[in-house]
């Protein structure tokens, strides 16, 4: 039966109805039921469907393609009534081979990337669903869906307020208000007037919506880089020389002075300690820095305000007899060569860093 069935998805819930399993389970003094009538598979397979639907089962038949609901309405349709002995037969047939499956997938391209999309680069996501086509084949908005605002939002800044209304529309409440929130006032405005007129858009128009947008979305390249490059600028010119880092962020300053500003915002450096770190979160950072690379770093302020004040900043926010140590350190080691203290302070921000991406410590956000 299972192999004919295809109106019928396995992941029917058979144990909802009482009447299924009273049925599939004769009585121990009466013989297996042989069915009086003759039925097609696909008969049978209409009969399961009304069993259950009978019974309050819910039934994912959605999830099949729109003419296989067609010919499973149709055929409820033709049918009339069938004896006892031929349903309990049916039943009883469904059952078996139900209990017969050890294990489903999840049938199609689209289901198995799903299964599995999170588990392969997205080059070969990407890759493969271009070339199986498969935002033209089950529901787009599922895959819509699960992509990050960033995308979605991104979208909606583009497309038509229309379109953006029906996307919304179609997304959960929570996606829906974030991605209000990381659009501008007047356009957040507009997609939220034009929601109320969404009421009467037909569910074919919605379907080819979300099939062009799924299109779109997956025809854009994947980027070879995991962020942006601003962040890749930034953690470059975090680990440079002093002199490098200023002399490139003149050099972007003349070039693309609102890609140097970004890339300065995205620069931490050890003179944003005090701007950055809360005073509570410096003894875990200091906990983390060897002492002799802390005295060196703490050393090769003397003589630049802004590393001063970072100097101090360290200095007052740890247990005083650890100040005290390290100030004698300092004294007694003298002036610190320009290489050495670099590195140094390199590595007091690589343990920020560190951290920051461990999910340790958080940064404070600065003005603007």
């Amino acid at each position: 039966m299972a192999n004919d069935l295809t109106p019928i998805p396995v992941a029917i819930p058979m144990a909802t109805p009482m009447a299924m399993g009273s049925l599939a389970e004769p009585s121990p003094d009466r013989a297996p039921a042989k069915a009086r009538m003759h039925l097609t598979r696909q008969q049978k397979a209409a009969v399961i469907v009304h069993l259950l639907a009978s019974e309050g089962a819910e039934l994912p038949l959605a999830e099949l393609p729109e003419e296989c609901q067609a010919d499973i309405t149709t055929i409820l349709g033709q049918m009339r009534t069938i004896d006892r002995d031929t349903l309990q037969a049916v039943v009883e047939e469904f059952v078996s081979e139900m209990d017969g499956i050890g294990l489903t997938f999840p049938g199609g391209i689209e289901g198995a990337l799903g299964l599995l999309e999170n588990h392969m680069s997205p080059s070969t996501s990407a890759r493969l669903r271009r070339e199986a086509g498969v935002a033209a084949r089950g529901d787009p908005w599922d895959r819509i869906s699960g992509l990050a605002p960033e995308r979605l939002v991104a979208v909606l800044a583009e497309e038509s307020t229309e379109v953006g209304a029906v996307m919304l529309s179609k997304l959960s409440v929570a996606q829906s208000a974030t991605l209000l929130s990381m659009l501008p006032g007047q356009r957040a405005r507009e997609l939220s007037y034009a929601i109320s007129r969404t009421g009467h858009v037909q569910p074919e128009t919605v379907q080819r919506i979300g099939l062009s947008l799924a299109a779109q979305l997956d025809a854009e390249p994947v980027s070879a880089f995991a962020d942006g490059p601003v962040q890749r600028v930034g953690a470059i010119l975090n680990y440079s020389r002093a002199a490098t880092r200023d002399d490139v962020l003149e050099g972007l300053d003349e070039t693309d002075a609102e890609f140097a500003a970004e890339v300065r915002r995205a620069i931490f450096t050890f003179a944003n300690i005090p701007g950055r770190i809360t005073e509570r979160d410096i003894p875990r950072v200091v906990r983390g820095i060897d002492q002799a690379v802390l005295v060196k770093a703490l050393g090769f302020c003397e003589g630049d305000a802004a590393m001063e004040a970072a100097r101090d900043y360290i200095l007052e926010n740890m247990s005083k007899r650890m100040a005290e140590a390290l100030r004698e350190e300092m004294a007694d080691s003298g002036k610190v060569p320009d290489a050495d203290g670099e590195e140094a302070m390199n590595s007091v921000v690589g343990e920020i860093r560190r951290l920051v991406e461990e999910g340790e410590l958080l940064l404070v956000a600065e003005d603007g």
